[in-house]
């Protein structure tokens, strides 16, 4: 049986839908793979960030995004916070952003 992918709020899939195309096919790629293999999707297309936040990585010819989600009951995924990579590490701030959603998600 499949994941089902959520999103933390309407402007979390608007950043996404608002990246160039060649990034967003390869979201939408890493989704699908996501849907299929959860947990056991591994680097190079998803990397543990620790206490149960993960990130897709996807990168397009335009350049790099991320997206951070983390897993709840029932098999589904939220992903919590989506941004274009700016910088060779993924900032502190867009890794505190997700683990604030992610600890609202699991507080209900």
């Amino acid at each position: 049986m499949p994941y089902s992918v959520d999103y933390f709020n309407r402007r979390v899939l608007d950043e996404i839908e608002s990246w160039p195309v060649g990034v967003l096919a390869d979201y939408a790629r890493l989704i699908e793979l996501l849907m299929e293999f959860g947990p056991n999707l591994r680097m190079p297309h998803s990397r543990a960030m620790g206490g149960g936040l993960f990130e897709l990585r996807i990168r397009g010819r335009e350049g790099i995004s991320r997206a951070m989600y983390c897993y709840v009951a029932g098999r589904r995924v939220v992903v919590l916070h989506a941004f274009v990579k700016k910088t060779q590490a993924t900032q502190e701030r867009d890794v505190a952003i997700a683990r604030k959603r992610m600890k609202e998600v699991h507080d209900g």
